[in-house]
């Protein structure tokens, strides 16, 4: 994914605001330092998110594979549509 450049200033996600249903969804990481990544809601508690970023390329497992804690404020909610994913004007289907 380097050389993606999604701009922050989306939505922060609450936690508290998460539910059963955002696990497995899609999200972009970026800090604003690093090269935005997209992975998958699994877990959170009351401080972290834990997302899948790397899985093989195997998504519909990526409850098999380790979450990364990962501050809320560097993560945005993905749109996906008709299985692809989307952040603004950008597309990226690539792991």
């Amino acid at each position: 994914m380097v050389g993606l450049s999604w701009p922050k200033g989306g939505k922060v996600i609450e936690i508290k605001n998460l539910t059963q249903k955002d696990i497995g969804r899609w999200v972009v990481y970026n800090d604003g330092f690093h090269p935005p990544e997209k992975g998958r809601i699994k877990s959170w508690n009351d401080k972290y998110i834990f997302v899948v970023y790397r899985c093989n390329g195997e998504w519909e497992r990526f409850q098999d594979f380790a979450g990364v804690a990962t501050r809320p404020e560097d993560l945005e909610f993905l749109e996906v549509e008709a299985g692809r994913v989307y952040y603004g004007d950008e597309e990226d289907n690539k792991d």
